[in-house]
């Protein structure tokens, strides 16, 4: 199990948001009285599902009514449906959550990185992926795309609700989903880095990054 040692200033609030875990988790893990008396020197125990990653491996996610719906050849599709029903909940929340998103995005992805972990997790409760092609980078889903036989690259004008868009961005990549157009400007639907401390939250906007790629599920 990870530590931490606590620092003058850190409150649990801000250690569960830094370390995708919660409140009263910390609380249980290091047998807290008063969760808002903490001592800079002392050694916090952070729990989390990530822990059993640490051997090797992540866990299958469980089968729920998410991902045995059978997904919609292009279109509107179940991917987007899902991505949709998340929005504006924190990505560090979203990923502790029972449901087959949160059981399926990594634990130990830091909380402002969430891009990729998240659209790979709506396509895999969809059925649109398996296991083997979730990734937690853009670049390895982008890659995992391209050699799966159920998506083909498409122009973003061309582009349906629910299709992965790929981008590159000043400080690396990031990736979403298609939304559809407002005003004449393409929407995207993904974890982005909107919050005041930089961590990600669900939210649909317009993005003036490079194009890298568009692909559209066609089962």
């Amino acid at each position: 199990m990870q530590t931490h040692t606590i620092a003058r200033g850190d409150t649990l609030w801000a250690l569960s948001r830094r370390f995708g875990t919660t409140v009263d988790a910390l609380v249980k893990a290091n047998n807290i009285a008063n969760p808002d008396m903490i001592y800079a020197g002392a050694q916090l125990r952070i729990p989390g599902r990530g822990d059993s990653f640490e051997t090797g491996g992540r866990p299958t996610p469980i089968p729920s009514p998410d991902n045995t719906i059978p997904p919609t050849p292009g279109g509107r599709n179940r991917a987007f449906e899902i991505a949709m029903s998340h929005l504006g909940k924190n990505a560090g929340d979203l990923k502790l959550e029972g449901g087959a998103v949160g059981r399926a995005m990594e634990d130990w992805v830091p909380n402002n990185v969430n891009c990729a972990s998240f659209v790979s997790a709506c396509l895999e409760a969809a059925g649109q992926i398996d296991h083997s092609d979730y990734s937690a980078r853009v670049v390895d889903l982008q890659a995992n795309l391209d050699n799966n036989d159920k998506f083909k690259r498409v122009s973003l004008e061309n582009a349906k609700p629910g299709d992965v868009v790929s981008f590159k961005t000043p400080g690396g990549h990031h990736v979403v989903m298609f939304a559809g157009w407002k005003d004449g400007k393409p929407q995207f639907v993904g974890s982005n880095n909107v919050n005041s401390d930089g961590t990600q939250r669900i939210t649909v906007s317009p993005m003036n990054y490079q194009l890298l790629s568009v692909h559209q599920y066609v089962g």
